[in-house]
Parts: structure tokens; sequence; C-alpha cells
């Protein structure tokens, strides 16, 4: 009896070179969808939005939720961050009253 063995594909992950944070600041009150996008070692990109760990670096001006949608609270400077497989990314806004 012969038993086929697996071969070929490797099951080891991509590693993730940087992450590209790129969204509108919203104004007080409004929101706004950002994105985050991986790029990996062998130069192919990824939509990593629902992935990442998002933050806000002030959220008395803007705050984010666990898939990316910035909202404006009051007027200043914030800077929004994703970070997925241990890569951050950032993108610094300014929330206009």
């Amino acid at each position: 009896m012969l038993m086929a063995i697996g071969c070929g594909s490797s099951t080891s992950p991509t590693t993730v070179s940087t992450v590209a944070v790129t969204g509108t600041a919203p104004a007080v009150g409004a929101s706004s969808q950002f994105t985050a996008t991986a790029t990996l070692m062998d130069g192919t990109s990824q939509d990593v939005t629902t992935l990442a760990t998002w933050s806000s670096s002030n959220a008395s001006a803007a705050t984010v939720s666990s898939a990316g949608l910035v909202t404006g609270v009051a007027g200043g400077a914030v800077t929004i961050q994703a970070t997925y497989q241990n890569v951050t990314g950032s993108d610094p806004i300014t929330v206009n009253p």
C-alpha cells in the first residue's frame, strides 16, 4: 500500500515589512473610515484593516474603533495607528472643529 505524503507548499507565515495607514481626518462629530495595508516581504500587499489593532494618540481629539472608523471628538492633532503582526503604521491628522 502506498501512502501519499504532502509536499510542496510552505505553511510558514509571510513576514510583514510595513503597514500603511490612510484616511481623511474627520471634522468634530463626524467619522471617517481609515484603512491599513500591510506590505509583505515578498512585495505583495494586503488590506488588514479588520485584522489590525487600532489606536489613537489623543482620544480627546479623535477616537478609533477596532475596525478603523475614526471619529472626531474635538479640534486638535492626533496620530492614528494600526498594528498588524507587531508592525505599526501611523497617519498624523488634525481634527478641525
